[in-house]
C-alpha cells in the first residue's frame, strides 16, 4: 500500500505550510530522516525529512503553495511495490480527508439544535447590530465585576472577546473596551484596510506564510498590548575595553572570542534574575511568572525575522552564551531550525546596532511582557567626572513593556541593574 506523505505541523501555532522547494524528484529513494523538501511555516522556513523508506512515486504539492496541515505532499512506494490503479482516487481521498470542516456555531439547545451562522466583522460606520450572545442565545461568561463595570460604562459584554479561562471576561476586557462595543483590537481588526494605489510598472509581491504571520501578530501586539517605552543610556567605555583585553587573551590562547552582543545577553539574563517581575507574561486574569528565562534572540534573515530562544539561560556561561546564539544564527540562515527552538521564550532582544542604528522602540513579542532595543555603540563627546570635555562610548538600550504586567518602576530598576552590568562588565563572570 503507498505511503502518503503529508505537510507535518512543525511549529505550536503552525495551521499550513507553504512548500518552498523539493531537495528530491519522482523516482529518488528516501531514508527516513533525509530532507525532502524546505517548508516555510509561520515561523521559519525548514527542511522536512522523509517519515518513511522507499521510493518517490509522485510529488503532489507544487513549490510556492500553500497546503493545510495533514494534506498530502508526496507518494511513496516500498521497495518491490508496483504503483496503484488509483492512485489518482487515493490521493483524492486524503486530501478531502485533511480539508477542513466549515466553521459553525450551535445555538443552545443540546447536539439537535438549529445551527446558526458565526457573524462577520461588523464596520465602524454600520448601526449597532445585535450582539454575538442575543443573535446566537447563548449565555455570556463574565466575572461579576466585569459584568458591573460594563454596565456603568454602557459596554456589550456580547461583543467582547474573553481573554479569561475558558473565553470568561475579565474586568480587564471590559475596561480595554470601548464605550458601547467590543475591545478596541477586535475594533482595529474590522476597519477596512487603507490599500495603496499602484500602476503598471509597479509590483505587487505576494507575502509568505511567514510574512503574513508576522503581519498579524506584530498587529495584535500593538492593537492588544498596551505599550510603554523606557531609554537609558550606557557607558560603553568599560565594556569595550574589558572585551578587547578579553579577546586579546584568546587570541593567544586559542580561547573563546566574543562579540558585545554576547554580554548585552548576558546582562539581560542576570538583570531578569535580578527583577525578575520583567520576566513574565500576560494571562487573562493572572500574571505568570517564569521560573526560568527564555531568552529570544531577534534575528534578521531574509522573509523577516525569527526569534529562536536559549532555553535557562540564567544557567549558561557567558562562553556558552555566546556559542549558543552563534548556531541559533547559523541555524537560521541555513534554514536548520527546529520547532523546539522556539519554545519557551520569556524575554526577546532585538539588536540593530550592527545596522548602525543608535536608539529604537521594538515592539513586544507576544505573550512576553518585554523586549530590549540595542543600539549602535558611538564615540561621542561626554563630560567627565572633573567638568571636561573628553571623547567617550555611549550606547543606548531601550525597552518596551507591557504595562499590564510590568510598572516603570520595575522596568526601570531592570535597565538601572542592566546599566550596572554593562558598566562593571567583570561582574557578569562572577
Amino acid at each position: 500500500m503507498p505511503k502518503i506523505i503529508e505537510m507535518p505541523k512543525l511549529s505550536d501555532t503552525m495551521t499550513e505550510g507553504t512548500l518552498a522547494k523539493w531537495t528530491i524528484k519522482e523516482g529518488d529513494a528516501v531514508e527516513v530522516g533525509k530532507p525532502i523538501a524546505d517548508v516555510e511555516t509561520d515561523k521559519a522556513t525548514m527542511e522536512y525529512a522523509s517519515p518513511f523508506e522507499g521510493k518517490i512515486l509522485k510529488l503532489i504539492a507544487t513549490p510556492g503553495v500553500k497546503v493545510p496541515l495533514g494534506s498530502p505532499l508526496a507518494v511513496v512506494l516500498e521497495e518491490g511495490e508496483e504503483a496503484p490503479a488509483n492512485l489518482d482516487e487515493l490521493i483524492a481521498k486524503a486530501q478531502a480527508a485533511a480539508a477542513p470542516a466549515p466553521k459553525e456555531e450551535k445555538a443552545a439547545g443540546g447536539a439537535g439544535a438549529k445551527k446558526v451562522a458565526a457573524p462577520g466583522p461588523r464596520l465602524p460606520s454600520a448601526p449597532r447590530p445585535v450582539s454575538r450572545a442575543a443573535a446566537s442565545n447563548v449565555r455570556v461568561k463574565a466575572s461579576p465585576l466585569a459584568k458591573k463595570i460594563a454596565a456603568e460604562k454602557g459596554v456589550d459584554l456580547g461583543s467582547i472577546e474573553g481573554t479569561g479561562p475558558g473565553g470568561r471576561i475579565v474586568r480587564a476586557d471590559v475596561e480595554n473596551a470601548p464605550v458601547g462595543g467590543g475591545s478596541a483590537g477586535a475594533r482595529v481588526a474590522a476597519t477596512p484596510a487603507i490599500r495603496p494605489t499602484y500602476g503598471p510598472e509597479d509590483e505587487r509581491v505576494p507575502t509568505s506564510t511567514m510574512r503574513n504571520i508576522i503581519a498579524e501578530r506584530l498587529l495584535a501586539s500593538k492593537t492588544q498590548i498596551p505599550h510603554f517605552y523606557l531609554q537609558v543610556e550606557i557607558d560603553a567605555t568599560p565594556l569595550m575595553d574589558f572585551r578587547a583585553h578579553l579577546n586579546a587573551s584568546a587570541e593567544k590562547s586559542g580561547g573563546v572570542k566574543y562579540t558585545v552582543n554576547d554580554f548585552i545577553l548576558k546582562s539581560v539574563i542576570r538583570a531578569a534574575q535580578a527583577q525578575p517581575a520583567i520576566n513574565a507574561a500576560w494571562d487573562g486574569d493572572a500574571i505568570v511568572k517564569f521560573k526560568s528565562v527564555g531568552l529570544s534572540v531577534a534575528i534578521a534573515i531574509d522573509d523577516g525575522l525569527v526569534t529562536p530562544v536559549i532555553k535557562q539561560a540564567e544557567k549558561k556561561t557567558l562562553a556558552e552564551i555566546s556559542a549558543a546564539v552563534k548556531d541559533l544564527a547559523a541555524k537560521a540562515k541555513n534554514k536548520k531550525l527546529s520547532p523546539d527552538d522556539f519554545a519557551g521564550g520569556t524575554i526577546t532582544v532585538s539588536n540593530l546596532g550592527a545596522f548602525g542604528i543608535d536608539q529604537f522602540s521594538a515592539i513586544i513579542n507576544p505573550p512576553q511582557a518585554a523586549i530590549l532595543s540595542i543600539g549602535s555603540i558611538r564615540k561621542v563627546p561626554v563630560v567627565n567626572d572633573k567638568g571636561a570635555i573628553v571623547a567617550g562610548q555611549r550606547m543606548w538600550i531601550g525597552l518596551s513593556g507591557d504595562h499590564r504586567v510590568v510598572d516603570g518602576a520595575v522596568a526601570a530598576t531592570f535597565l538601572a541593574e542592566m546599566r550596572k552590568l554593562l558598566e562593571n562588565p567583570a561582574l557578569m563572570l562572577v
